[in-house]
């Protein structure tokens, strides 16, 4: 009896791990640590980037965030279809399983996670905040102050620049020092935050921020396939209406530690 008790545990452990391998949201633990936020690079001095200024040191704690941006086939599992945007202007990769979820806005992806967290109620995925986006970006502890995510050779690490392209399935780039790919370039990605375009004045030697308490538009990070190099840079600031869908933005997840 004992051991027929040991085996339905057993089997009971096995189908709880494979639902969530099957779901492949592997996460990457990312070391809280203080650090130096924003650039004061001398190649991009114009008023387009004063929203990166001034570098500025912040504190963060310990959490996770995902290997890969959400990919279609994940969001299909949970959403029971691909994004109702898909069904309007068609999207060349609307069917490849593999390739980050695009045309998702702020609210969809926040339905998702609701589902998301249902299915397993004892994790609290949710957006990473921008800085804790930059952060990852940047390689955590491990970093070498890369332009880009993982490497100054953008084309090492990123799929970008193609007006005409499409997004590409995820991991097919070099990743970065923490073993994270497309953080440059591939989907654009939306941050939990309120965009401030003079945020980082407010907040030298904050713990943990999470940007504004209100704002009009949300806080998009990593350029995209479309984007040139300077959008890929992993300092730079994107902003878009939190109900924007968008053929070139999509997202990762992040998860409290």
């Amino acid at each position: 009896m004992k051991k027929t008790a040991l085996l339905v545990l057993a089997l009971l452990i096995s189908v709880a791990s494979f639902s969530q391998t099957d779901m492949g949201m592997q996460m990457i633990f990312v070391k809280g640590a203080s650090f130096f936020m924003g650039s004061d690079d001398p190649h991009f001095q114009d008023a387009e980037y004063d929203n990166e200024r001034p570098v500025h040191r912040v504190s963060i704690g310990s959490y996770y965030i995902a290997k890969y941006e959400v990919t279609n086939g994940q969001w299909r599992k949970i959403m029971g279809m691909y994004p109702p945007a898909y069904t309007g202007v068609d999207y060349d990769n609307k069917h490849c399983d593999d390739c980050p979820v695009v045309k998702v806005s702020w609210d969809d992806i926040h339905e998702f996670i609701r589902k998301l967290n249902e299915k397993f109620p004892t994790k609290h995925y949710r957006l990473p905040t921008e800085t804790e986006w930059e952060y990852a970006a940047r390689g955590g502890k491990y970093t070498k102050n890369y332009l880009y995510a993982g490497s100054n050779k953008i084309n090492e690490v990123s799929w970008n620049g193609h007006e005409k392209g499409t997004t590409h399935p995820v991991g097919q780039k070099q990743p970065n020092e923490l073993g994270i790919y497309d953080m440059s370039g591939n989907a654009m990605e939306w941050c939990a935050d309120w965009y401030g375009e003079d945020y980082y004045s407010k907040t030298v030697d904050e713990i943990d921020p999470k940007g504004p308490k209100t704002g009009i538009k949300r806080v998009l990070r990593g350029g995209s396939y479309f984007d040139d190099d300077i959008t890929c840079r992993t300092t730079y600031r994107s902003r878009m209406p939190q109900d924007t869908r968008q053929w070139n933005i999509g997202f990762r997840l992040a998860l409290d530690y």
